[in-house]
C-alpha cells in the first residue's frame, strides 16, 4: 500500500466519519422525532422507505453525470454541503410531513455524492486492495455512526426527550457535517486529480456486462428485507422494547459492530479475490448470517426486549455485508 494511496483514502475516512457523525446521528433520532411529531407507523416507514427510495434509484443517474463530466470532486462536495443544509434545518420542522421533506432532501445529497465519492475510493483500491480501501472507510464511517447517535443520547439527556431536544440535536449535528465539508475541500486541494493514484494498467473502458447486471438484482433483494432504522427504532419504542433515550444508544452500536466487522469483511474479501475468486461468497456469507433479523426485533415484547438487541446486531451484519464489501465488488466488475 503506497503512502499516498493510504493517506487519501484515510483522508476519505474522516470525511466519512463527520458526515456520518451527522447523518447517523438524525437517523438514529428521526423515528422518535416523527412519533412526537404524531406519524403513525405507516408514515414513519413511507417517510423512511421513500428517502432511502431517492437515496438509491437516483445514484445510476449522478453516477452516469459523474462518469460524463469527470468532476467527481465537485460532485461530491455539492452532496456533502446537502448534508450540512437539510439535517440542521430538521430543527424548524413543525409537522412530520415537512419532516419527510427534509429526509428526502438529506438522501437527495446522498444519491447525489455516493457514486462519484466511490469513484474517487476506486482510484486508490488498485494500489490499496478494493476491499481494504472500502473497508477502511467503511469502519471509519461507522465510528462516525456510533458517536453521532451517542451525541443525539447525550443532548436528549441534556435538553430533555421532547421537541426542543430533538432540534437541539439536529442544531448540533449541523457542526460536523460543516467539518466534512471542509475536510473534503483540503482533499481536493491536496489531491486535484486522484485518478494519477490508480495504479492498474489495464484498459478496462466498456459497457456493464452480466456480472454487473446479476449483481444489481442480488443487491436490490437484500435491500427489499433489510429494514431501515427509522421503522426498527418506531416499533421499538412502541411496544415498549427501549426507553426512547436508549434507542440512539442501540443505534450507535449495531454501527460499531458493522465498522468492525467491515474491516474484517474486506480483509477476507482481498484475500479471497487473491486466490483467483470473484469474493461474492464473502458478500452472501455475512448476508446470510444476518439475514433471520426480523422475527428477532418484530416478535419480541416488552418481557423479551433482549431478543430485540440479538436481531439489531444481526441486522448490522447484514448492514455491514453489503455497505463494505458490496463497494468493493463493484470496484472490481464495473469499468472505470
Amino acid at each position: 500500500m503506497s503512502g499516498k494511496a493510504r493517506r487519501f483514502v484515510f483522508l476519505l475516512g474522516w470525511v466519512s466519519l463527520f458526515a456520518d457523525l451527522c447523518y447517523e446521528g438524525m437517523r438514529g433520532a428521526i423515528g422518535p422525532y416523527l412519533a412526537i411529531m404524531g406519524a403513525s407507523a405507516t408514515a414513519v416507514g413511507l417517510v423512511s422507505g421513500t428517502g432511502e427510495a431517492i437515496g438509491y434509484a437516483l445514484r445510476y443517474v449522478t453516477g452516469a453525470f459523474a462518469d460524463r463530466t469527470q468532476r467527481y470532486w465537485a460532485i461530491t462536495i455539492a452532496g456533502y454541503s446537502v448534508n450540512l443544509v437539510a439535517v440542521p434545518l430538521l430543527a424548524l420542522a413543525g409537522s412530520w410531513p415537512m419532516v419527510a421533506v427534509l429526509v428526502g432532501l438529506e438522501r437527495l445529497g446522498k444519491a447525489v455524492r455516493s457514486p462519484a465519492k466511490s469513484t474517487l475510493v476506486s482510484f486508490a483500491a488498485s494500489d490499496v486492495g478494493a476491499g481494504r480501501a472500502f473497508a477502511i472507510t467503511e469502519a471509519m464511517d461507522q465510528i462516525g455512526g456510533l458517536l453521532g447517535p451517542l451525541l443525539v443520547a447525550g443532548v436528549l439527556a441534556w435538553k430533555g426527550e421532547n421537541a426542543e431536544g430533538f432540534a437541539w440535536a439536529f442544531v448540533i449535528l449541523g457542526i460536523p457535517a460543516a467539518l466534512a465539508v471542509g475536510i473534503l475541500l483540503r482533499a481536493r486541494q491536496l489531491y486535484p486529480d486522484p485518478r494519477a493514484l490508480d495504479s492498474s494498467t489495464e484498459d478496462e473502458r466498456g459497457r456493464l456486462g452480466p456480472r454487473y447486471r446479476t449483481y444489481l438484482v442480488g443487491v436490490a433483494l437484500i435491500a427489499i428485507g433489510l429494514a431501515d432504522w427509522p421503522l426498527l427504532a418506531y416499533h421499538m419504542e412502541r411496544e415498549g422494547l427501549l426507553a426512547t433515550r436508549w434507542l440512539p444508544v442501540a443505534y450507535a452500536a449495531a454501527m460499531a459492530a458493522d465498522g468492525a466487522v467491515a474491516l474484517i469483511a474486506g480483509t477476507a474479501f482481498d484475500r479471497v479475490r487473491a486466490r483467483g475468486r470473484t469474493g461474492a461468497g464473502v458478500v452472501v456469507i455475512f448476508t446470510l448470517a444476518g439475514a433471520g433479523y426480523a422475527p428477532f426485533v418484530l416478535l419480541a415484547d416488552a418481557d423479551t426486549a433482549w431478543l430485540a438487541i440479538i436481531g439489531v446486531a444481526m441486522w448490522s451484519l447484514t448492514l455491514a455485508g453489503t455497505e463494505s464489501i458490496g463497494k468493493a465488488m463493484i470496484a472490481t466488475i464495473v469499468p472505470r
